[in-house]
Order: C-alpha cells, then structure tokens, then sequence
C-alpha cells in the first residue's frame, strides 16, 4: 500500500485506479472500461487480473483491512524486538507508531476511507464478514496497547476512545483536495498530536 516503494504491479495500479474512480463516483458509476482507459489497458483486459468490479472492491476493502492489521502487528513485534523482553520499549511509543502508522493510511489511502464508508455493503456477506473481523483485530490490538499506556481505563472506555480516534483520524477525506492542505508533514503532526489527546483526554479522566 503506502508503504510501497518499489514500482507498483499492473494490479495494484488497477486497484489504485478503480478506488479513485469509486470514491470520486460512486461504484455504480463507473465502468470497466473507464478503469481500463485510466490504466492504459482495453476493458475487457481488465478480465485477465479481475472476473469483475465486485472483485476489485473486494479486494480493495479486504485488503486495506488486512494490511492495516498486518501493519500493526509488525509495529508491535519490532517493538517488542527492540525491547528485548526486557519492558525497555515504553508503551507510549508503541502507541505513538500505532497512530503514525494510521496517519499514513488516512492520507495516503484517502481513497479507501471513502470507498469503506460508502460501498462496504455492496461486498459478498463473506467478504463483509471477512473486513469486519479484520477491523475488530485492529481494534483490539489499538485497546491493548492504550491500556498499557492508561492502566486505569476499563476495556469498553478503551475501545471507545479508540474507535473515536479512528473517527478523527478518518476525516482526511472532508480536509479538501490534498494541495488545499497545509502540507503531508504539518497535516501529520496535527492528526498526530489530536490522537494523542483525545487518549489522553480518557487516561486523565
């Protein structure tokens, strides 16, 4: 995803497509061709990586879910890595790369949040079901770390917090066009530092 930085595959650069053009149109308003023009292939050449748009959306949904846990999950090994067992990585600066490894979704993949908010129910059941528990992982694992943070907040305060700090983090899409924003840099630390004190906001509370 954003993380990438070896050139992307003609299937990624399908699915980077198609999310834009969903989340710019709606997925009923946009056809296969069109994602096929904007990736300098024929339509019907779309078939040989995808049976579908449905797949595509699948696959796009799943796979933000997916990669966003799979994130998470790496940030807490290298962590816990670098801490050697020994409790020398500090919870709160787990917590801090949990939040930056969100940042970068919600400004890098700003397509998806629109695309999750407006099409997840147009996906298969077993697809839905699929992003739903990968979604619920995620979760979890923000909770247990925010309570190492704030040993005092019960579990359902956590997974509040964290669910509304997901809210906000989110909101990149209603910030305007990417060029209206003040800067990647600037954006990042702001989200940063309103993460960290709505959290906060619960731990003192």
């Amino acid at each position: 995803m954003a993380t990438r930085t070896d050139a992307p595959t003609r299937r990624e650069q399908i699915l980077k497509e198609a999310a834009r053009l969903f989340a710019e149109r709606g997925f009923h308003g946009v056809g296969v061709d069109e994602i096929g023009a904007a990736v300098g292939i024929s339509g019907p050449g779309l078939y040989r990586h995808f049976p579908g748009k449905d797949a595509m959306l699948a696959e796009l949904l799943v796979g933000i879910s997916d990669s966003l846990l799979t994130g998470a999950k790496r940030r807490l090994a290298e962590a816990d890595g670098s801490g050697a067992g020994t409790g020398a990585t500090e919870p709160e600066a787990v917590l801090d790369s949990l939040i930056e490894g969100h940042i970068d979704f919600a400004l890098d993949d700003r397509p998806l949040i629109t695309l999750h908010d407006r099409e997840l129910d147009r996906l298969r059941d077993a697809d839905r079901k699929m992003v739903r528990q990968l979604q619920r992982q995620y979760v979890e694992l923000w909770v247990g770390v925010l309570r190492q943070v704030y040993p005092s907040v019960a579990e359902p305060a956590a997974r509040s917090a964290v669910h509304s700090v997901f809210g906000l983090l989110n909101s990149t899409p209603h910030l305007g066009r990417p060029g209206a924003l003040p800067g990647r840099a600037v954006t990042a630390s702001l989200l940063h530092r309103m993460a960290r004190g709505a959290f906060a906001a619960v731990g003192e509370a």
